[in-house]
């Protein structure tokens, strides 16, 4: 209810982390904070979260993850 939207785990144990979905009739902890992508690897001993940063030049503001996917080449 209150966690991550959405979660994609890499073969190599890096999970991807999408969170802060505002949608309506869905209660927003944090609504005037945008949206996040955290990033745990599994692999540690004592996992934790940690959001990645966002590249310059795109618009934080209105980021409203739905999901994510990763893709391998």
């Amino acid at each position: 209810e209150a966690g991550s939207e959405d979660i994609d785990i890499l073969p190599n144990g890096l999970a991807f982390i999408s969170s802060g979905l505002k949608y309506p009739g869905i209660k927003s902890f944090a609504p005037d904070k945008p949206g996040e992508i955290f990033l745990m690897d599994l692999n540690e001993d004592n996992p934790r979260a940690v959001e990645l940063r966002i590249s310059r030049g795109f618009d934080l503001a209105s980021f409203n993850p739905h999901g994510i996917s990763t893709y391998i080449d």
